[in-house]
């Protein structure tokens, strides 16, 4: 009679923890389409959708990150132009967004260069220290000086 209970114990126990697993596998596939697979076809019907809208005149970044202005759009192909006067064939599907005229990378340059410019100018006004201040410096080394080395400098 203990065997019978006992085998008719742990036929009851599986048979639950089947169930059990079943669900688990159930939520980690539905996990797994909701952070992975729906936000993945998102980005892409987005990204379709900037493709197909592209003109000329506007203003692109390559899937390889180059920055260009769109020249002619012929099918699935657009004539991009990289530099003043040059000139490249692209896909649709190489660009990856259309930049805002305030985005541009020549921008940053520009605003970069003009910061640098300020600074060197003001450490040139820097490097021009007056008079008293100069006065003040060299009595302050003398200072270190002596105290450094226990004896005044000559």
């Amino acid at each position: 009679m203990g065997i019978e209970n006992l085998a008719a114990t742990t036929t009851s126990k599986s048979g639950g923890s089947n169930f059990t697993f079943i669900l688990v596998i159930l939520v980690v596939f539905v996990g797994f389409y909701f952070l992975m697979i729906r936000p993945q076809q998102r980005r892409r019907q987005q990204a379709a959708q900037k493709q197909s809208t592209v003109t000329p005149g506007a203003r692109v970044r390559t899937t390889a990150g180059m920055y260009a202005t769109v020249v002619d759009v012929d099918g699935d192909d657009v004539v991009l132009e990289v530099a003043p006067g040059v000139e490249v064939r692209y896909m649709k599907r190489a660009i990856m967004d259309v930049v805002s005229p305030g985005d541009t990378v020549e921008e940053t340059y520009e605003d970069a260069d003009a910061e640098a410019e300020t600074e060197a100018e003001d450490e040139t006004a820097a490097d021009e220290p007056a008079q008293p201040a100069a006065e003040a410096d060299a009595e302050s080394t003398d200072e270190a000086y002596e105290k450094a080395t226990g004896s005044k400098k000559d």
